[in-house]
């Protein structure tokens, strides 16, 4: 049993890793299918934009799911329309685009790894490439080859060029050799990258390892404790509600935090030493609400609209 819940605690620590390389698994199996499967390199003068749409366009999509799977998104984003003060508070104006920051950086994940899968396979890459018009790349794939190679690149793909056997196959080789070196070298690049936005991240850090892991455990706690609150509190109004129906009868009164606490509950977080709270709804229990003039008038315009629903 001890074993067990050594075990147990171990994943638990390693979530981000496994996390991450689930990631890549799943990222890996869908490239493998949509070459399998989807993927037919047209062998004509269309292989450039076939090519560089398999290889952007899951990238692209993988991107705008990340920004929406981000909880921090729609806190940045939610009523800031109807009060800008959200995303440019007084004396923080440049916090949105830092914040913005770290969700794009967070959301390139995936389509980095779908990227770096793909050109390590090659076969978009190659596609790609193989319907180039541009003199100086057809040079540089070209040199030293057939000069059938200038006319029937877009046709290596297929294996339907008029060139020998082994000069096709060494042209395909050619391209997939390209597009791996391109794949490691977005790899190391992306790598070395993030290496260094984590490095430059704890040295800016204004709390110690053992605070950070603290802020982190306290985080994660409040996170499973609040969606458990959200769904006990659901449940003891929605069951409130059917009984007063049904029975036509008043209801007794439900406590339930304010429009003004809601609103000050969903902003995004900034530490603060001479404090020391650890999240937003730590801030708002231990210093109450003090409502501002634009609040005030944000707590209006959601009652109403509320009421207009």
């Amino acid at each position: 049993m001890d074993a067990f819940n050594g075990i147990l605690k171990f994943i638990l620590n390693q979530k981000t890793v496994i996390g991450y390389s689930f990631m890549a698994l799943l990222t890996l199996g869908s490239e493998r299918l949509f070459s399998l499967v989807a993927f037919k390199c047209p062998c004509s003068t269309e292989n450039v934009a076939y090519g560089l749409v398999f290889l952007f366009a899951p990238a692209w999509v993988l991107l705008i799911l990340g920004f929406f799977l981000n909880n921090r998104s729609w806190r940045l984003f939610t009523g800031c329309c109807v009060n800008p003060r959200k995303i440019f508070p007084r004396g923080h104006s440049c916090r949105f685009f830092y914040v913005l920051g770290q969700i794009t950086l967070s959301s390139l994940v995936a389509p980095m790894m779908w990227l770096s899968v793909a050109l390590l396979n090659g076969t978009f890459y190659e596609c790609a490439m193989s319907g180039t018009n541009n003199s100086r790349l057809l040079a540089l794939i070209c040199k030293h080859r057939p000069k059938e190679c200038w006319e029937e690149l877009h046709k290596v793909s297929c294996g339907q060029t008029s060139m020998t056997a082994t000069d096709s196959e060494e042209l395909k080789l050619s391209l997939q050799a390209q597009s791996q070196i391109l794949g490691w070298c977005l790899i190391c690049s992306a790598s070395f990258f993030s290496l260094l936005t984590t490095c430059y991240a704890r040295c800016r850090s204004k709390v110690s390892y053992l605070q950070l892991n603290f802020w982190k455990t306290y985080a994660q706690r409040e996170k499973e404790q609040l969606e458990s609150a959200f769904l006990d509190y659901a449940n003891q109004l929605s069951e409130r509600n059917l009984k007063c129906f049904f029975e036509n009868k008043r209801p007794e009164a439900f406590p339930m935090p304010t429009f003004a606490s809601w609103e000050a509950a969903s902003g995004l977080h900034s530490f603060d030493q001479s404090q020391q709270y650890y999240s937003t709804l730590h801030k708002v229990v231990e210093d109450g609400l003090e409502l501002s003039p634009e609040e005030d008038e944000t707590t209006i315009v959601l009652m109403g609209s509320t009421d207009n629903v």
